[in-house]
């Protein structure tokens, strides 16, 4: 295994002191590392392609940065990959984590995205290699792939399997809520969510341990749980409010929301009274070790209104997200739960496979 700071001294040493992209599992160590150190810094990005252009400004500036992404997000970055870097000529170094690699057990989302990432970067035209998990041969790997990059003014990629780096220290700024107040878990907002929503409700969960939790607490007919599609909770819920009469409600993350916050002009469009948009806000990357998500600095309530909602709640105690829920407003309305970071004990996954799932909800509103 790599260890982490030997890994970013070898960035630095090629010129690399910007590190951005969406946390990934495999990179906690490698994004927290860059977080602590004072001759680096990890810029929050809302997602992959943010990253990449972001990186691509700075190389336009006269900077290098390294862009770090699970593989799915690859799919975000596909567009800027083809129509910026490759048709500007603006290299890259691509950090990709191989989740769903053929023949290890990972989640059902990474499947088909673990079978074709190697394909994937073959057909974008990007040069790639997995980095050893052996260190001496992966910092020789990167020497020569920053070289490469630099000689040819291309982007390249290093895919990362599982347990490349070993653990490392946390960020020294990471100010998770909570520090200095009294917050609930996102249990104790879910549960009142489930208690506080009618019965008919259909309820769409963010992927991660949004969905995993709600399926724990209270496993109806009508939940929806993604897996993987980040960010995307929300159009989901508001295809559904859509085709049916029934109250819906998507339970979002902050950071989830903030990876497509253009869903919300959509949804503000469609006037939908039976639309409910609950952001579940713990201010991190919560099922990726808990780096701050860029929510800290985001006022979810008025970006709501300012994309054509009916109303906005925000709410700072369980009792108020009960009141909230009781009173029913005119949708679409949006309301703000701010909550702790961490997650129930022993946290299991819904037990049906993902197209069960959706078939279990078809059929209960057709």
């Amino acid at each position: 295994m790599i260890d982490a700071s030997d890994f970013v001294d070898e960035l630095v040493r090629g010129g690399i002191r910007y590190l951005t992209g969406v946390p990934c599992s495999f990179l906690t160590p490698l994004i927290n590392e860059s977080i602590a150190r004072q001759d680096t810094r990890y810029l929050i990005a809302s997602s992959e392609g943010d990253a990449l252009s972001i990186a691509s400004g700075l190389w336009l500036g006269g900077k290098s940065a390294a862009v770090m992404c699970q593989n799915s997000g690859l799919g975000n970055m596909v567009n800027p990959l083809t129509s910026l870097n490759d048709t500007f000529q603006i290299p890259t170094l691509l950090l990709v984590t191989w989740r769903g690699t053929p023949g290890e057990k990972d989640e059902p989302q990474h499947a088909l995205m673990g079978q074709i990432t190697p394909d994937l970067l073959t057909l974008l035209g990007i040069p790639w290699q997995v980095l050893p998990k052996e260190p001496q041969e992966a910092l020789a790997l990167l020497r020569s792939t920053l070289q490469a990059i630099a000689t040819t003014e291309k982007t390249r990629a290093l895919v990362i399997e599982g347990g490349t780096f070993t653990a490392c220290r946390a960020p020294s700024d990471r100010d998770l809520p909570g520090a200095s107040e009294r917050l609930p878990s996102r249990a104790e907002a879910l549960s009142a969510i489930v208690a506080n929503t009618p019965a008919d409700a259909v309820l769409v969960a963010t992927t991660g341990k949004t969905g995993r939790e709600l399926f724990t607490l209270d496993d109806r007919s009508r939940n929806f749980y993604c897996v993987g599609s980040m960010g995307y909770a929300s159009a989901i819920a508001h295809g559904l409010s859509l085709a049916t009469d029934q109250p819906v409600y998507v339970l979002d993350g902050d950071g989830a929301a903030i990876m497509h916050l253009g869903n919300l002009t959509s949804i503000g469009i469609s006037g939908r009274r039976n639309f409910t948009h609950i952001v579940i806000d713990n201010q991190t990357y919560d099922s990726t070790g808990g780096q701050k998500s860029a929510a800290f600095n985001v006022d979810f309530c008025a970006i709501a209104m300012a994309c054509g909602y009916r109303g906005a709640t925000r709410c700072h105690s369980i009792g108020e997200l009960q009141a909230a829920l009781k009173q029913g407003h005119e949708g679409p309305h949006l309301i703000h739960v701010p909550v702790n970071c961490g997650a129930m004990e022993n946290l299991g996954r819904p037990t049906m496979p993902p197209p069960v799932v959706a078939r279990r909800l078809k059929e209960n509103l057709v």
